[in-house]
């Protein structure tokens, strides 16, 4: 399958959508209802798997839709209303957990830590995305556990990767590259061990070393090139050619890319539409729509600059920190043309890092 869309053409549907019989369009569907997707899948809706889950039968089927389950839940993470999904993965993560009192084959005890593992990592992403800082740290602790203990190198790839996000955007960038080290040892042939160079990436540019961003950039890149492209790339815990593009975005503004960083966030928000007008990743949007802004501020274009910023922080699904830390270096470009320049922008910005 190609990686990139032709013009006027996406292999993403929109909520409701169904791809034509016959059409040959090779679309995937991303947004059906988690109920129709496990429907579809096995045979089952939601309430049917929770009385199962309640009567303890757990059988093969059983598991395969508490899979499917959470993986859509993972896949949600990119357009779905924060604190809704946090509430439905709490729900899901309690009873996951609940299971491991059953008598379980070992196989089974596997099956049910992984799926709790993945859960308690979305939940601490959706908690730190929230403002809710120490329990994302506790969530993130606990699912590096249930990885250690299901024997899942990707699972605590991924609590090393949210650590080392955790770091980025508080500010600590030695400490992130560090967590990000960390994570790469555990898992450094899976898709996790991709975001984690790029986590580095983005925290060696922030400390002026070009050349560190290069390597990390470039390790990134190899590795990506060697895996398969996902079944399921918008799901938040893989990362696929998109993905990689976003990450390499960011560097390439802070170090002064400005024509790489342009041609990427451009793509980044072609991707993130589809061709209805529909938001699919919103969130990945308003980092680029701030990076278009940052490089219109650098060529002294401030009502540019100011109206793309304010546009990206009034979107709906956010992740505050992520938000915070490039609106801020936003905020930081603008600064050099006066108190006033980009004055709405700024006082939009304060209002959010008081909620953060």
């Amino acid at each position: 399958m190609l990686w990139f869309d032709f013009p006027g053409q996406s292999r993403l549907l929109t909520p409701g959508q169904q791809p034509s019989l016959g059409s040959g369009s090779g679309a995937i569907v991303v947004a059906q209802s988690r109920d129709e997707i496990l429907v579809a899948n096995t045979g089952m809706d939601t309430l049917e798997l929770i009385q199962r889950i309640r009567a303890s039968s757990i059988n093969p089927a059983t598991l395969d839709a508490l899979k499917i389950t959470v993986e859509q839940l993972c896949c949600d993470y990119a357009h779905g209303d924060a604190r809704e999904l946090m509430s439905a993965s709490r729900d899901w993560l309690s009873k996951v957990t609940n299971l491991l009192d059953n008598r379980l084959t070992l196989a089974q005890h596997r099956d049910i830590l992984n799926n709790a593992g993945m859960l308690s990592l979305l939940v601490g992403c959706l908690e730190y995305d929230v403002g809710e800082a120490r329990s994302a740290e506790a969530t993130r602790r606990m699912a590096i556990e249930l990885g250690r203990e299901s024997g899942e190198p990707e699972i605590v790839g991924w609590g090393y990767e949210m650590l080392a996000w955790f770091h980025l955007t508080a500010g600590n960038y030695r400490a992130a590259i560090s967590a990000a080290k960390t994570g790469a040892t555990f898992a450094p042939s899976h898709s996790v061990a991709v975001q984690l160079y790029g986590q580095q990436a983005k925290a060696y540019a922030r400390m002026g070393q070009p050349k560190e961003v290069r390597a990390a950039l470039e390790n990134g890149r190899a590795l990506l090139d060697k895996l398969a492209y996902p079944e399921r790339p918008e799901n938040h815990f893989v990362v696929d050619p998109d993905k990689w593009d976003f990450y390499a975005m960011d560097t390439y503004r802070i170090v002064g890319e400005d024509q790489l960083a342009q041609r990427n966030a451009e793509e980044v928000i072609r991707r993130s539409v589809t061709p209805d007008g529909v938001v699919i990743s919103p969130m990945r949007s308003q980092e680029a729509q701030l990076t278009l802004a940052v490089i219109a501020a650098r060529k002294g274009d401030i009502e540019a600059a100011s109206a793309l910023g304010v546009e990206a922080l009034q979107s709906g699904r956010q992740s505050l920190p992520s938000l915070v830390m490039v609106g801020s270096e936003l905020a930081h470009e603008l600064e050099a043309y006066g108190p006033g320049a980009g004055a709405d922008f700024r006082a939009l910005l304060r209002e959010i890092i008081a909620r953060h």
